[in-house]
């Protein structure tokens, strides 16, 4: 018979691999007319037409039935077309071994498993839920023989149920000669059964889902079925038999399985609880574990605990879990607390604060704990201060017991950033800071100076740490790896809005500092309000200038320190405004202090007179003054950052104003020395050898020291106040100069109308002697005495000063003369006539004493003298000329002796 249609053709198989009695969908071309066109179907060569079903032309569905080949063509055979062709392939898995308490879609054939069940040789258990075949691949036994294989796994067993298990054993026993593309697919089917297992029952019902869908299918029509039989619940139906046979077999199944079943879940139960127990035992035993490591201070192993249990039970929604995790919430949530208040305990050391902070910032604290660590040390770095200032306030007034034992730094662990370059400083000033234990400083220092010294000690021994601890928490150096990350925003949040505060945290104990220690020093300095608070101190006395210098030389090193830490300037600005009102003061009590110790050098002149007419005065004043500005050098001197003390005109004119002061203090000095009677002199500081000399004789010596002061050392203080850059120098030496000389004035005009007086007052009496008349008088003979006398005592007045200062004789000497020569000038003016022999004997004496004292001559006696000889008449002849001559040689012959003191150098230098 001819066929008059084309053969079939299969394209398309889906599936196209699987397990016995995979229903498939077969598509292709010309695969028949209809049902009863479909004679023939096979799949690997297994005829499955039993189970096919046609659906059209191009689509058959059918069921895989077991066959031999594993890989083969899929044959559809039809009347009007006959044995057709096909381009695709199926592939046929082999089944999987299934347990008799395993799940399963299908119905299982058990003729294959239940054959392994008489073998107890190996030892199976009859209920064992091992696979026969757990590599899914074909078994081929290997040649080796048993012995063999134990003597080469000794001790091991090729039982894959067994502890020893040996892979190799199994490997070389069952699959000696596999491929390895076969041991490939293997591995596949190991992966694909671990993750059946781990699917459990979601898998089961997957796999079987179109099973489920067939089972109801056939139920349904069935169930169409019998209603349209109307045999649905007739008493002796086919149903009902079957409904009585199915219930019988459910009876008998659950009876047979029901104990063992039973025993498999309790022992289920009893295996997940310990496997519960043992895989979270973790959880269950960290309370305890916490408490232990916290008594042992192992935070760092309770930390890394907690963020374990965490990120493992953090958000469990199991019961018991959240119990227990409960637990460890609330011992971590002590520790926070415990971390906490270690954290603000003070004193404390920077790697514990840091170590703190980092604990608490793992532990996920609220709040910002390294922000109130860094407001506890900044409230303790007060209080200390404040202490500082308080026991040494009432150490002052008798109650050393009651120091504060906060003050006792000495011995601080603390490691200082600053240590040693506060003892470094300590050593080059020769600080109490030497040594901690020794405290007889305590009686040579005073107690302010002392407690300046303590309290720059104490800040800088906790401001490098706190400033160091404020850096810290900026750069994020706090906290570990893992808080910085997730708390990095935020921190730098707070970081720009803790700034300001932390900047005035730091402006507070510059504050602090600086008025405690003007409280101290410069007590005038504070207002009132702040007298109680910063101050508090029984001024008995004033501190010398020494001892401010030094404390000058203490807040120096102080800002030295301070400024090393990196401390912006704008916040150290207080310190320096202190160093410098200290400099000003130090440079005011110095002054000051140099004037008491000048005015006092009167009850040290000793009147011992050099070669110079001298005494040691003139340079133990300026000595005075040299050791006065050299003690202010360190003072004067402006270190980095520093201004000049002379910055202000007031201090410019305040010291100026001492320096003048100064100098005006000696003046009076010498003033009193000169003038002041015997008897005033006080005995118990009575100036040496003062009883030696008599009041004109200490004139003399006041006036030469007055002579040296201002051609020398008042030039050369001069010199070291402009060394020194001081101001208004100009101003100083004027004023002084001009006291000077006042003073030099006064002076020599008394010490002159000392010698003077008596001098001019015997001449008219010495004239008139014997009732000696110009009119009527002898011819002349020589000199009378009374000129002889008056030149004596101007010899003597010679001789006295010459004894002292021969320097001061012209000068001395010039004025007697003028005030001889004006008075002799005088009284030859009154005389109203002359006689020949009164002209010649009155013209001899004034040429005598012109003659004798011409090298004293000044222009005022000159004037004198000549005015005196135009009272006198001329000389007429010649012999008068003559007798006058001869007079007057005899007068120098006679007394050659006592003129020799007159006979200086024509190159003398004549003073006025």
């Amino acid at each position: 018979m001819s066929r008059s249609r084309q053969p079939p053709l299969v394209t398309g198989i889906s599936p196209n691999e699987g397990i016995p009695w995979t229903k498939v969908t077969i598509r292709g071309e010309n695969l028949g007319t209809g049902p009863t066109d479909l004679i023939g179907l096979t799949i690997c060569g297994h005829n499955c037409l039993l189970t096919a079903e046609w659906m059209s032309a191009s689509k058959i569905v059918c069921r895989v039935g077991q066959a031999k080949n594993d890989k083969g063509d899929i044959i559809v055979t039809t009347k009007s077309g006959g044995r057709g062709t096909s381009t695709v392939s199926f592939k046929l898995l082999r089944p999987e071994k299934i347990g008799i308490l395993d799940q399963s879609a299908v119905w299982v054939d058990e003729m294959n498993y239940y054959d392994m069940r008489t073998d107890r040789n190996k030892g199976i258990p009859p209920l064992s839920l091992r696979p026969a075949n757990p590599l899914g691949i074909e078994i081929e036994k290997s040649k080796f023989s048993q012995k063999d294989l134990e003597m080469l796994f000794h001790g091991m067993s090729a039982d894959f149920t067994s502890e020893n298990f040996s892979a190799a054993w199994y490997l070389i026993e069952n699959h000696s000669n596999t491929s390895f593309e076969q041991l490939k697919m293997a591995v596949t089917n190991l992966k694909r059964q671990a993750n059946k297992k781990s699917e459990g029952s979601l898998a089961y019902v997957k796999g079987g889902l179109s099973t489920f869908f067939e089972a109801q299918d056939a139920l349904s029509a069935i169930h169409q079925k019998l209603e349209a039989d109307g045999t649905e619940k007739v008493e002796g139906s086919m149903t009902q038999k079957l409904e009585n046979v199915l219930n019988r077999a459910s009876n008998t199944a659950d009876t047979l399985f029901q104990e063992v079943l039973g025993r498999k879940d309790k022992a289920d139960s009893t295996r997940n609880a310990l496997n519960v127990l043992q895989r979270f035992k973790f959880l269950f035993n960290l309370p305890l574990n916490i408490e232990r490591n916290i008594q042992k201070g192992d935070y760092d192993v309770v930390i890394n605990d907690y963020e374990k249990a965490k990120s493992l039970f953090g958000k469990t929604e199991v019961q018991v879990f959240k119990k227990y995790y409960a637990e460890v919430e609330t011992r971590i949530e002590a520790l926070r607390e415990l971390l906490l208040d270690k954290l603000l305990e003070t004193p404390s050391t920077l790697h514990d604060q840091k170590r703190y902070i980092r604990y608490l910032s793992d532990l996920h604290a609220p709040g910002d704990p390294a922000w109130q660590c860094i407001g506890a040390q900044h409230k303790w770095i007060l209080q200390l201060m404040h202490s500082c200032k308080e026991g040494f306030v009432k150490e002052l007034k008798g109650n050393p017991g009651l120091h504060s034992p906060m003050l006792d730094l000495d011995n601080d662990t603390r490691p200082s950033v600053l240590g040693h370059l506060s003892q470094t400083a300590s050593l080059k000033r020769g600080s109490s800071f030497q040594s901690g234990r020794d405290d007889t400083w305590r009686y040579k220092t005073p107690h302010r100076v002392a407690f300046v010294e303590k309290l720059t000690k104490l800040v800088l021994s906790q401001l490098p740490n706190f400033w160091k601890l404020w850096i810290s928490y900026v750069n994020g150096s706090l906290f570990s790896e893992t808080a910085e990350k997730s708390g990095q925003i935020e921190r730098s949040k707070n970081v720009r809005q803790r700034q300001n505060d932390f900047k005035k945290m730091i402006q507070e104990v510059m504050h602090s500092l600086v008025k405690l220690t003007r409280g101290a020093l410069l007590p005038l300095s504070i207002r009132d309000g702040e007298a109680k608070q910063y101050g508090g101190w029984e001024l008995k006395c004033e501190l010398s200038g020494q001892w401010l210098a030094h404390a000058i030389q203490t807040v120096r090193l102080t800002h030295e320190s301070l400024t090393a830490l990196e401390i912006p300037n704008d916040l150290l600005q207080t310190i320096q405004d202190l160093i410098l009102d200290l400099r000003v003061r130090c440079i005011m009590v110095t002054l000051q202090h140099t004037a008491e110790e000048i005015k006092r050098l009167a009850e040290k002149e000793d009147w011992v007179v050099d070669n110079e007419g001298l005494t040691s005065l003139p340079c133990q004043f300026e000595q005075c003054i040299v050791c006065s500005l050299q003690s202010l050098k360190g003072v004067l001197e402006c270190k980095p950052g520093e201004a000049s003390v002379f910055q202000q005109p007031k201090t410019q004119e305040e010291v100026c104003q001492l320096s003048i002061n100064i100098m005006q203090v000696f003046i009076y000095c010498l003033e009193q020395l000169s003038t002041k009677p015997d008897a005033d002199i006080d005995t118990t500081h009575k100036a040496l050898n003062v009883d030696l000399f008599s009041l004109e004789q200490r004139l003399l010596i006041v006036l030469s020291n007055c002579c040296y002061l201002e051609r020398h050392t008042f030039l050369n203080i001069a010199e070291h106040f402009e060394k020194h850059n001081f101001q208004g120098i100009e101003k100083i030496t004027q004023v002084s100069m001009a006291s000077l000389k006042e003073l030099d004035q006064r002076l020599f005009e008394n010490y002159i109308e000392l010698k003077a007086d008596p001098i001019v007052g015997s001449l008219e009496p010495g004239i008139y002697a014997g009732y000696f008349d110009w009119k009527d008088c002898l011819p002349p003979t020589g000199v009378r005495n009374y000129l002889k006398e008056a030149l004596v005592n101007i010899i003597a007045v010679h001789a006295e000063v010459f004894t002292i200062s021969k320097e001061l004789v012209p000068r001395v000497l010039s004025k007697v003369i003028e005030a001889v020569s004006e008075e002799l000038s005088r009284l030859m003016q009154c005389v109203s006539s002359f006689s020949k022999n009164g002209a010649l004997q009155a013209r001899l004496e004034i040429c005598a004493l012109r003659d004798t004292v011409a090298v004293y001559l000044t222009p005022e006696s000159k004037s004198s003298f000549k005015q005196a000889l135009e009272a006198l008449p001329q000389l007429s002849s010649g012999a008068d000329k003559k007798l006058l001559e001869e007079l007057l040689n005899k007068f120098k012959s006679s007394m050659h002796l006592q003129l020799t003191c007159f006979q200086a150098a024509s190159s003398t230098m004549m003073k006025t």
